[in-house]
């Protein structure tokens, strides 16, 4: 369904998903995400409530983003991590901004 709604995105698609299953099943008890060590379970924890609609505002965010990334391993792990929380507040957020602005 994700590949068929964002067929330009395949690669990437694939990348997500190898990311994702590489830190799943890692047997490392840390995993450094955004820069901090968090508990394996904890990271696991929260990418098992990814959905697709996480995912495709991980993929926007990746293309909105002008600054370089050095690191697209661990910006994508820190996007991930971080989408569940983050992504009500950005829509929110870009709501808000378009409301003000159509005045």
């Amino acid at each position: 369904m994700l590949l068929r709604a964002c067929p330009d995105d395949e690669d990437t698609i694939y990348q997500i998903v190898d990311l994702l299953v590489d830190t799943c099943s890692t047997k490392r008890k840390l995993l450094r995400v955004a820069g901090d060590d968090k508990p394996a379970e904890v990271v696991r924890s929260r990418f098992m409530k990814l959905n697709a609609d996480h995912i495709r505002f991980v993929l926007k965010c990746l293309a909105e983003s002008t600054a370089p990334v050095r690191n697209i391993k661990q910006y994508l792990l820190a996007a991930l991590y971080n989408a569940p929380t983050t992504m009500q507040r950005y829509y929110q957020n870009q709501t808000n901004h378009d409301l003000l602005n159509r005045g």
